[in-house]
């Protein structure tokens, strides 16, 4: 979990994941355009996609073509917001935060 928190950390990598979502089955060079980095730059960020498993990629021809991976994403929605579905509105109600500390008065 923690390679796609990682993956998940970096703007342009979430962006290349939201392009992913859209329209599957992107080349590298679909990928690029419109983009302000290099080529090699979407290259490695891809590398770190598909390490994190939130990319798969397939050969087809000479092109490799890449596609969302939502499976990591639906555990990780599970894992760590999954347990605040069931929490009661009211018990929260009342929550304000961490106390208000007020500095003595000096005399």
């Amino acid at each position: 979990m923690t390679d796609t928190f990682v993956a998940l950390s970096d703007p342009t990598r979430r962006l290349l994941l939201d392009r992913l979502s859209e329209e599957g089955g992107l080349t590298l060079s679909d990928l690029c355009e419109d983009l302000p980095i290099t080529r090699q730059a979407v290259a490695k960020h891809l590398a770190v996609l598909e390490a994190a498993e939130l990319v798969a990629s397939e050969r087809d021809g000479r092109c490799k073509r890449h596609y969302l991976n939502p499976m990591p994403l639906a555990k990780m929605a599970r894992r760590w917001l999954g347990r605040f579905e069931d929490v009661p509105m009211t018990a929260l109600a009342g929550f304000h935060g961490a106390p208000v500390t007020r500095p003595a008065h000096r005399l």
